[in-house]
């Protein structure tokens, strides 16, 4: 069964934009699936998961162009680097938007080559695992905190309580696991993290022991949703710091961790600079860390680590499908006053507070006072540029309803987003 994708309509507008059209993503979130389901009947489908295929599209790119002309899905183009230089030769030729459309799930070794070669030709699409907006057949927005967008948005889903919302939690984002209700959740999870560890990070140089790295994994799950600190990663992991750094660029370049940058201003003088990290998809967390079932996670340690992480991979996909990059950052400051989330557009910096409570209490905003000296009048001689217009609120929680906490703050149910 198919589920229909928020992001179809950013990937014809891309197509309709430029010559090559690239999807990226970790694997196994659909991108060939997307891609071979709005394809025209005359585009030519071929992967070079075929060794044949692929033999020839390394060894004889220019030959491999004239067998499979234009336009084309060319499915894994990691495999076959030597086709970027032929495929810009080919696209400056015509002229056409759409003609290439490539999938690729290594992104750490791809994303280089695509961008030096294919510069001011490619528009770039990450596909992440399934939104809960596209689980349940609903619009899919980019998440604000704008009290009027928040009130529509609530008129369009249906509540979920907290045992369905941990069993979502629990069971991840991979298509497969939706589409198809019996596929085991344990063996999915092994066989990917088997495939993971003996296709993609077996090409990687500083990557040589998997088991190391399989240890690493879980390491850092344990730690979604927390502040980056390498030595205790490293330590907890039995590697080098520097190498820690290493690998933990691999999981974010393949899409398995996103890492949160502090917001910096120079108005806010006493902010750390350690980012945080959040596990893309909390199911594969769950099998890493080895938890059985919802019920086990949710009256679990590690529970609201995981409600965080869900709420944050939920804002990103949000963003994610419609084209955009995710503006997100991370606020703490010497005092430990943290916030969860900050989006920032268009001068404006809102907050956002994650709270696994249904009642979190006017407690739940204090640290946004933090946030109040960069809406100050500017000084003499500052540029009007620095100054940031302070938005609404949120703190996202399992409250029943969208309820104002005062008047610039409100209580937004994770059911919502």
């Amino acid at each position: 069964m198919y589920i229909k994708r928020a992001v179809e309509d950013t990937v014809r507008k891309t197509a309709a934009t430029f010559p090559v059209l690239l999807v990226t993503g970790p694997r196994q979130v659909g991108k060939s699936t997307l891609l071979e389901r709005l394809a025209e009947p005359e585009r030519r489908i071929v992967t070079l998961d075929d060794p044949d295929v692929r033999y020839l599209a390394r060894n004889d790119p220019a030959l491999f162009l004239q067998r499979f002309t234009p336009p084309v899905l060319i499915d894994e183009i990691q495999y076959a680097p030597e086709l970027l230089p032929y495929i810009k030769m080919a696209v400056d030729r015509s002229g056409r938007s759409g003609d290439f459309w490539l999938t690729g799930s290594q992104s750490f070794v791809m994303m280089k080559n695509v961008g030096e070669t294919l510069a001011g030709r490619v528009g770039i699409i990450r596909l992440s695992g399934l939104s809960t907006s596209e689980i349940r057949g609903v619009p899919s927005r980019p998440f604000t905190t704008d009290p009027e967008s928040l009130m529509k948005r609530a008129g369009e889903v249906e509540r979920i309580g907290l045992n369905e919302l941990y069993e979502r939690i629990f069971k991840g984002s991979m298509p497969k696991l939706h589409a198809d209700e019996s596929v085991d959740w344990e063996i999915y999870y092994r066989s990917y993290i088997d495939t993971y560890l003996k296709r993609d990070i077996k090409d990687l140089t500083q990557v040589a022991d998997e088991m190391a790295f399989y240890n690493f994994m879980t390491v850092v799950a344990a730690r979604t949703a927390k502040p980056v600190v390498y030595e205790e990663i490293a330590s907890e992991s039995g590697v080098s710091a520097p190498t820690a750094k290493k690998w933990l660029s691999v999981l974010m370049s393949s899409d398995i961790v996103a890492i949160v940058q502090p917001y910096s201003h120079n108005i806010l003088k006493r902010v750390t600079k350690m980012p945080v990290l959040h596990f893309l998809d909390t199911g594969l967390c769950a099998y890493l860390l080895r938890w059985g079932n919802p019920e086990a996670l949710e009256r679990g340690a590690m529970s609201g680590a995981f409600f965080e992480s869900y709420v944050f991979s939920e804002v990103t996909k949000s963003y994610l499908n419609a084209g955009r990059e995710p503006p997100l950052f991370y606020y703490r400051d010497k005092e430990k006053r943290e916030i969860d989330l900050l989006i920032y557009e268009n001068g404006t910096l809102s907050p956002v507070e994650i709270k696994k409570s249904a009642s979190p209490g006017t407690e739940a905003v204090k640290h946004f006072r933090a946030l109040e000296p960069l809406a100050r009048t500017e000084k003499p001689g500052e540029s009007a540029g620095m100054k940031v217009r302070l938005g609404n609120g949120a703190v996202v929680c399992m409250a029943n309803d969208l309820l104002p906490i005062d008047s610039t703050h409100w209580f937004v149910p994770a059911w919502l987003i």
